[in-house]
């Protein structure tokens, strides 16, 4: 007898002209609030607003809250290394999206291995 494994994955689209202040976005991410404020001094994160209270942040902002929830839970990042990752895993998105607008030739390359 054969065995099937069903893999469901559950994702919500937000808009990036969504704004959420940092109540929303907490929820949303289920972080703190304090997690989120220590994220915008290191930069991880950047909201429009001069103050927490005025905070606004996009629907981008969202996706990249949780993925600094993942590394900071699983590989116990601290808030300055948290921006060091994530400035690094941009660079690596805008490179592969540069291979692909310019497309080397190579049709059998695999963008996964850069």
């Amino acid at each position: 007898m054969t065995q099937t494994n069903i893999t469901w994955l559950e994702g919500v689209i937000v808009e990036n002209e969504i704004h959420m202040n940092i109540v929303e976005l907490s929820q949303a991410a289920s972080t703190s609030e304090e997690l989120i404020m220590a994220w915008v001094t290191e930069g991880v994160l950047s909201p429009t607003g001069s103050s927490p209270q005025d905070w606004r942040f996009g629907g981008d902002s969202l996706s990249r809250t949780k993925t600094a929830v993942r590394l900071s839970r699983d590989l116990e990042i601290n808030p300055s290394g948290l921006a060091l990752v994530l400035q690094l895993l941009d660079q690596i998105s805008h490179l592969r999206a540069q291979l692909v607008r310019i497309g080397n030739g190579d049709k059998n390359s695999n963008l996964e291995e850069i």
